[in-house]
């Protein structure tokens, strides 16, 4: 990374901002509102042409037209007319809050960063040392934490800044903030404004969570229970971190505050961000598979116990909807566990030479990881180690290098498409269901 000037840091960091799920988020809706509108209008154009039959009644001898059709037609009109701009006019609320949340938290998190390398002269060496502006490389880490993609200037991720606790603990609500707890914090948000506001435009929004088409907006209940399910998931994997590599070599030089504050970082990072503050390739294998487990699931993967109650709700034109037929390529998807299997071996054919020559760095494992990490878009690596080679090569130099840095054209480019398709998985989420395994 440190190859980069300061220019292309910037021109990378704009990319991050405008490639991330929460700001692409804000762009649908506002196409939604658009295309919202438009359809408001040309039905608003339809009840304006139309003229209900006449009625004629006699009183005193003289004939009056009355249309009490009419009139009931206009009044369901106007009733509708209310709904569907109070409707428009949320959504338009949703994008402004989903916009400010965004702002918000970049210039917040990257003021503090900056505020905490600027005050703390090791975090401020550190830069000095590579080369990067504070400014530069606040917002980039911000930027990068916050959309998770795990990039950090610095050739070594955050590994250079294991013992600056402070910088580590600003960065992990960022890492919470633009993925796993996104939809808890901004139902919050806007409960919050609504409370402040009184906008019955927020109220709209809190109870009309389906009715706004905004995947990232959750009931009360499912928003609740996807952020004691992701703390649930950080303890765990926080607890079973601390028990194997507490006095592992991947915690030499750090006291007991650094070792706490370094395995909540890396925890918090093993779900998406993928920022990390220890060697990978020296973690115990017990950890490293649990955290392909917690890669593999998806952001907002929760414990609900609300299966039943929701399908209660589904009318009954949309369970009809359901009853359809699955149309061929459907059944031909595969489970995304399946497609993963299927890219795993297929690297391990590309690179089957290496396997046998440089087992160490070249397992089963550790390919594993890195394909499961691509498709979590997390960018865990194990690295590549020259001291790990059972044939040494004279012309082999360590470097801060993903693993995937030492893989062939070919691996290399399964790969990318490996990241393509988690990047796309919400499309197939629902694939491998015609496969019946009992």
């Amino acid at each position: 990374m440190e190859v980069f000037s300061n220019t292309q840091l910037i021109i990378i960091t704009i990319l991050m901002l405008l490639g991330g799920e929460v700001f692409t988020s804000v762009l649908g809706l506002y196409l939604s509102r658009s295309n919202f509108s438009k359809q408001q209008t040309k039905e608003n154009r339809v009840a304006s042409n139309y003229h209900g039959p006449t009625k004629p009644t006699t009183f005193s001898g003289l004939e009056i037209d009355q249309k009490p059709p009419n009139l009931d037609l206009e009044c369901n009109i106007s009733s509708s007319d209310n709904d569907q701009s109070l409707k428009l006019n949320s959504i338009k609320c949703l994008a402004y809050v989903v916009f400010g949340y965004f702002l918000v938290v970049h210039i917040t998190g990257s003021s503090l960063v900056a505020m905490y390398i600027s005050l703390v002269p090791s975090a401020r060496e550190v830069l000095s040392s590579k080369g990067l502006k504070i400014q530069t490389f606040s917002l980039f880490t911000t930027a990068s934490t916050f959309s998770n993609c795990g990039f950090v200037p610095t050739n070594e991720s955050m590994l250079a800044f294991k013992k600056n606790s402070g910088l580590l603990l600003i960065l992990i609500p960022q890492t919470l903030l633009g993925n796993t707890l996104f939809p808890s914090c901004l139902r919050l948000s806007i409960w919050v404004l609504e409370k402040i506001t009184r906008k019955v435009e927020f109220r709209y929004i809190l109870m009309n969570t389906r009715e706004m088409g905004y995947s990232h907006l959750l009931s009360f209940a499912h928003s609740c229970l996807l952020a004691i399910t992701v703390s649930g998931f950080i303890m765990m994997q926080f607890i079973l971190f601390c028990s194997t590599e507490w006095n592992s070599g991947a915690m030499d030089g750090m006291n007991s505050y650094q070792k706490v504050m370094g395995a909540l970082f890396q925890v918090v990072n093993s779900r998406h961000s993928g920022e990390s503050v220890v060697d990978l390739s020296v973690i115990s294998p017990a950890t490293l598979v649990l955290f392909v487990v917690i890669m593999y699931l998806p952001a907002y993967t929760s414990f609900l116990p609300l299966k039943q109650q929701e399908a209660e709700v589904v009318s009954g034109t949309d369970q009809k909807c359901k009853k359809q037929r699955t149309s061929l390529v459907q059944c031909l998807l595969l489970s995304p566990l399946s497609s993963l299997v299927i890219f795993v071996i297929l690297i391990c054919i590309t690179e089957r030479e290496k396997l046998k020559k440089d087992p160490l760095n070249f397992n089963v494992l550790n390919i594993t990881i890195e394909v499961v990490s691509a498709y979590g878009n997390v960018g865990f690596s194990t690295g590549y180690s020259c001291k790990r080679q059972l044939e040494p090569d004279n012309l082999c130099k360590d470097a801060w290098t993903g693993f995937v840095g030492r893989w062939s054209n070919m691996g290399k480019f399964i790969l990318i498409l490996v990241m393509f398709f988690g990047r796309l998985k919400k499309f197939n989420i629902n694939g491998g269901k015609a496969w019946k395994l009992s």
